[in-house]
């Protein structure tokens, strides 16, 4: 594991020229995250349409998502991406957060979560919301940065479902 003390951490805007970046980092984390949770055939078919060049530059360019690199000791570690939900401006969604799990641990998920929030405060965001399986482990990470459940959801997604936590968690500290 690398030593959390050693290294610089840095958070950078990622542009449509970091899609291959983003990629080898889903590629990375992906299939890890999921893999106890989900079917391989779910987990397979979701990175296909969330994950083609195609996609991401769309999520970018279209969407409004604004995706952010986190990078340890100059190499890239993981990646968020978060955009204003159009039906609700003042609620921001953090669409995506992962780490390397060689480098989960040293901090670098909460870095981009208060980096997500601040980018959402600055652009009049009030709240910040997420969705989250309600098997991920990860619940209990958000839940430690202020997050609570706000409702459930299920999303269809092709002939798969996403059985999620929506979660919230207010922007301005009140």
């Amino acid at each position: 594991m690398p030593d959390p003390v050693a290294a610089p951490v840095t958070i950078q805007p990622a542009t449509t020229a970091d899609i291959p970046v983003i990629i080898e980092l889903a590629e990375a984390t992906w299939e890890p995250t999921y893999r106890f949770i989900i079917s391989k055939e779910q987990i397979d078919y979701m990175y296909r349409v969330i994950y083609t060049p195609a996609s991401l530059a769309r999520q970018m360019q279209d969407d409004g998502h604004r995706f952010l690199l986190v990078f340890y000791d100059g190499h890239p570690a993981g990646y968020a991406s978060y955009g204003a939900r159009p039906t609700e401006p003042e609620v921001f969604k953090l669409h995506k957060l992962y780490v390397l799990s060689s480098h989960q641990g040293l901090g670098l998920g909460q870095r981009l979560v208060t980096a997500v929030e601040g980018g959402a405060r600055m652009a009049g965001g009030q709240w910040l919301e997420l969705n989250v399986n309600r098997h991920n482990p990860a619940l209990s990470f958000y839940q430690r940065l202020g997050f609570q459940q706000y409702r459930e959801e299920d999303i269809p997604i092709g002939p798969y479902w996403m059985n999620d936590f929506v979660m919230r968690k207010k922007l301005n500290g009140d």
